[in-house]
């Protein structure tokens, strides 16, 4: 999860909106000139205190605004200083509230936009719902999910829940039932504004360098493939000159859906095309190990380079089996979730992979070169539903957490059922995604059972039934959620929808 301001942005350098300031604690902070008035909080949710990547981090955070606001009249601390205060996990007798650490003659000079950490507790923050709810508690901020944390879907832009500013939403929170937040009160904090918290996936920030000193190449590269122009899917993209070369600055914001060595041959082949080469390129930060294993995969033309992976075979003999073992516990245990929702898209996750299997078995031998970019389309698209399903089995959990708090606001509280349908809502929408996908799985399972490797049809069938029993069970959880609902009406289009997909099941 990250979290957002919903007013100023802090500075990591000169000109430099990102993150907050890592000063050891007591470290003076130089003063900021400016008008007066509250600053709102950004709030990190972290698993433990570390510090956040500066220098060509910041830089690329500031080039494509992913995850922090605009910047807005006035501006932050160009040093980015904060005096941090932070929630802890343990019993404290100043615990739930924000604290000024600053000595009591810096206290006094003017108020900066400032931070609270607040540490995700394994085992009771894993929910998508627990760290704000937190955060809204403890600290008495109004708290607005968005992104893939959104409980409704006006809330899912973060631009759309930052209209009108701190100014407006200070006007209007406790009048406009619209601007209710989803935790915590209705009321500005006097001190720390409001908070936004979004959910997103791993987000890859990624650079290729062109050996070419003409930026505009650069810049027609990066509006071909970027999202917002028609291009590649979840792809931000800008061109910049860099060190006296073109760069392809790039934001992935889904892997699954675009990995970076889709990205890495689109901008390559429009590079060609203007005669220029690729000199390199590069990752800002972290990148998940999936990414460039599959890029070598991809490059090398290797069918089954998982079956090949010697640390992955250690890894499988060590845990696997125990990871595997832990979720069924789970899965069967008291707790309501994960429920028939998670089991529904573990299934259908499953039923991908099969395909993917077929898929492999299928390419690069001789008998079957005929229908070997039918099988590579398939197995593209066959990896790509079974990580979207995998991530639909934590969801699903989430959604119900969420629903499980709705139903534990006071029945005093005014808002009490908007809160509840808005849940539903979102746990409605969360099977019909593996709805969608499954409906994928089943098709992919029956193009490859008709093209691929006969010795391998009947796993091309399981993969088939597991994806109607996960289309299947995701449809019954759709209908039960809208069924809740105050008004059926609101979850009309999800319903619609789902009875849609259902004569899919029933005429594939």
């Amino acid at each position: 999860m990250c979290a957002q301001l919903l007013g100023r942005p802090r500075r990591c350098d000169a000109g430099s909106p990102a993150a907050g300031d890592h000063r050891r604690p007591g470290s003076a902070a130089p003063r900021r000139a400016g008008g007066r008035g509250a600053q709102p909080l950004g709030l990190h949710l972290r698993r433990a205190p570390a510090r956040r990547h500066r220098g060509s981090a910041c830089r690329h955070a500031r080039r494509h605004g992913t995850d922090r606001p605009d910047p807005a009249p006035g501006g932050a601390p160009p040093h980015g200083g904060d005096g941090r205060r932070s929630v802890r996990t343990g019993p404290r007798r100043d615990a739930g509230r924000l604290r000024d650490t600053r000595p009591p003659a810096r206290r006094a000079r003017r108020r900066r936009a400032r931070t609270a950490d607040l540490p995700v507790r394994a085992g009771r923050d894993t929910t998508r719902a627990g760290a704000p709810a937190r955060a809204g508690a403890e600290l008495g901020l109004p708290i607005y999910l968005y992104a893939r944390a959104a409980t409704r879907p006006e809330r899912e832009r973060l631009p759309d829940v930052r209209k009108g500013e701190f100014e407006g939403l200070r006007e209007r929170i406790g009048k406009d039932p619209g601007a209710d937040p989803d935790f915590g009160p209705k009321r500005i904090h006097p001190t720390a504004g409001a908070t936004a918290v979004g959910a997103r996936p791993f987000l890859v920030a990624f650079n290729i360098y062109l050996d070419s000193p003409d930026v505009a190449i650069a810049k027609e590269i990066a509006k071909g493939i970027r999202t917002s122009s028609g291009g590649l899917p979840a792809v931000q993209a800008s061109g910049f000159e860099v060190q006296g070369k073109a760069q392809v600055s790039m934001n992935l914001l889904d892997i699954d859906t675009t990995p970076p060595i889709t990205v890495f041959a689109a901008v390559e082949r429009m590079a060609r095309a203007r005669g220029v080469d690729v000199l390199k390129s590069e990752v800002v930060g972290l990148i998940p190990e999936r990414a460039l294993r599959g890029a070598g995969a991809t490059a090398l033309k290797l069918p089954d380079p998982a079956g090949h992976l010697l640390e992955a075979k250690i890894r499988a003999a060590e845990g696997g089996a125990a990871t595997v073992d832990a979720w069924f516990d789970e899965l069967s245990s008291a707790e309501p979730a994960p429920g028939g929702g998670s089991a529904a898209a573990f299934a259908g996750a499953m039923g991908a992979a099969l395909v993917a299997m077929v898929a492999r078995l299928t390419i690069g031998r001789k008998a079957y070169a005929g229908v070997e970019a039918e099988a590579q389309r398939v197995l593209e698209a066959a990896t790509e539903a079974m990580n979207r399903l995998k991530g639909l089995v934590q969801a699903d959990a989430a959604a119900y957490g969420l629903v499980r708090l709705a139903y534990q606001t006071s029945k005093t509280d005014p808002g009490r059922q908007q809160k509840i349908d808005q849940a539903l809502l979102g746990a409605a929408r969360t099977p019909l995604d593996t709805a969608r996908s499954a409906v994928a799985v089943i098709k992919l399972a029956q193009a490859i059972r008709a093209i691929g490797n006969k010795n391998a049809r009947s796993d091309a069938t399981v993969g088939e039934h597991l994806g109607r029993t996960a289309l299947a069970g995701a449809l019954e959880n759709v209908r039960v959620n809208v069924a809740g609902l105050s008004d059926p009406g609101i979850g009309k289009a999800l319903l619609e929808e789902a009875e849609r997909l259902a004569g899919e099941l029933r005429d594939a």
